[in-house]
């Protein structure tokens, strides 16, 4: 059975940090790209960084340079470290995986992902 559980979410000032947990387990994540989605109130989900097969990252536009992602244990627990917090990225986070999938370039925006977790809310207040 597949899994994905998501951590770390909670609530902070514009301007403050918070690091997301994502632990996978049920799959295997030898050839897999694994990534943060989120989706706020009234908007399509949306994904915001990624982390191919081979350890490259790709982050949307809006969040780039603010956000890492990584990966621990053996693949099987994917991070999230968000720095510079707005409100604009008040958000439920989900983490993703996607395989099949090797070297990954270009934008994130159109990739089905086959798994994804329940999510963890991020509010972000001014």
């Amino acid at each position: 059975q597949v899994k994905l559980v998501e951590s770390g979410g909670g609530s902070v000032q514009a301007g403050g940090s918070l690091r997301l947990s994502c632990i996978i387990s049920g799959v295997n994540l030898a050839h897999a790209c694994m990534a943060w989605l989120r989706q706020g109130q009234g908007k399509e989900r949306e994904a915001v960084a990624l982390i191919d097969a081979y350890g490259d990252t790709i982050y949307d536009d809006h969040v780039k340079g603010r956000f890492t992602i990584s990966q621990g244990d053996g693949k099987k627990t994917l991070y999230l470290q968000m720095d510079s917090l707005t409100p604009d990225d008040t958000a439920m986070y989900y983490c993703a995986v996607v395989r099949p999938c090797g070297g990954v370039s270009g934008s994130i925006a159109r990739i089905q992902f086959d798994y994804e977790g329940q999510g963890t809310q991020v509010t972000v207040s001014s």
